[in-house]
């Protein structure tokens, strides 16, 4: 179904979370402590994710492809049924530490196929080996690759990430701005890091209830990418950058995280300057449970978000998109 002619459903958020979002919320405790503690090595983190998450298989009919993006490993997902030139270029999370093709492939798959395009997951240069501003460079090389060396039309591009990824989203666009390269049609992000000197009043607020993090973990984070980097700096932390001129954008974030405020002063600032951005703040939930895709309100959620973006390139450029489903009410 294409996006053109339908206005996305207003969000309506969900009185409170169902049964399984409850559990899954427990479940999800203690997943984040075992494979996400910023106190264990890296290398075991990223084991941990690998062997956890990476068990999840894609659809059947996804096709996976390997590519050099601008000197950076990228891969090439496409869902089943979508024939389209779109992209979606999905950048992951991980704490600028962890992630990999292993642990996104499937989330950047349903991102792609709830959009009714294509995805190009890139594998960016992690911390500490890599610190900051390395994950900045890497995206920018792969966005280059995809615009000016792989021809793919501006305004059928869109961009999404969790968590890092989220923020390094902003980041992209706004180094893509100060390039002087055509921008995107669209920004997704979910639970965005985007203040890693963590001064959000929900670093304080959420500190009891958050159930993937403590402040002190996030802290331990944005030093391991750091180092002895100014965190206020606007391409580390992009809340301190300026928005002007960036395309649509839509931040999805749970009620009881620490970042809750990351992505509110985001689109408070985004509006400020003159962005179109939406917020949606989902009552009783947590860190980027969009990805999840286990009970219905992280389904209905993944709806959403490929809902905006598959609306803004048809609004952008047009063009056929194929889709599942209709934007859902909620």
């Amino acid at each position: 179904m294409s996006a053109a002619g339908q206005d996305m459903a207003p969000f309506v958020p969900p009185e409170r979370p169902g049964l399984q979002s409850r559990l899954w919320r427990q479940i999800t405790r203690l997943l984040f402590r075992y494979m996400a503690n910023p106190a264990l090595p890296p290398a075991v983190r990223r084991r941990r994710m690998d062997r956890l998450i990476g068990t999840a298989p894609l659809p059947r009919g996804t096709r996976v492809e390997r590519v050099m993006a601008g000197g950076v490993p990228a891969e090439w997902i496409v869902p089943p049924g979508v024939d389209t030139d779109a992209v979606l270029l999905y950048l992951h999370g991980g704490g600028y530490a962890a992630g990999s093709f292993v642990t996104h492939r499937l989330v950047a798959e349903q991102v792609a196929q709830a959009a009714g395009v294509r995805a190009l997951l890139p594998a960016y240069r992690l911390a500490p080996e890599h610190r900051f501003p390395a994950a900045v460079d890497d995206t920018m090389a792969v966005y280059r690759w995809l615009i000016e060396e792989y021809g793919a039309d501006p305004a059928r591009v869109v961009v999404a990430g969790d968590s890092a990824g989220g923020g390094l989203t902003i980041v992209l666009a706004v180094s893509v701005r100060g390039a002087g390269v055509a921008l995107p049609a669209a920004l997704v992000c979910v639970s965005p890091w985007t203040d890693l000197a963590g001064t959000g009043e929900s670093m304080r607020t959420k500190a009891a209830i958050d159930p993937c993090f403590k402040p002190e973990d996030l802290h331990l984070q944005a030093r391991e990418y750091l180092g002895d980097a100014d965190p206020m700096q606007p391409l580390a932390s992009p809340l301190y950058a300026d928005l002007r001129g960036l395309p649509p954008l839509l931040a999805q974030v749970g009620e009881d995280e620490l970042l809750l405020d990351d992505a509110r002063r985001l689109v408070e600032r985004a509006h400020a300057a003159g962005v179109h951005a939406t917020l949606e703040v989902w009552p009783g939930l947590w860190h980027i449970f969009a990805t999840q895709g286990t009970f219905p309100e992280s389904r209905q959620a993944m709806q959403r978000l490929g809902y905006f973006l598959g609306h803004q390139l048809s609004a952008r450029g047009g063009g056929n998109l194929t889709r599942s489903a209709a934007p859902p009410r909620v």
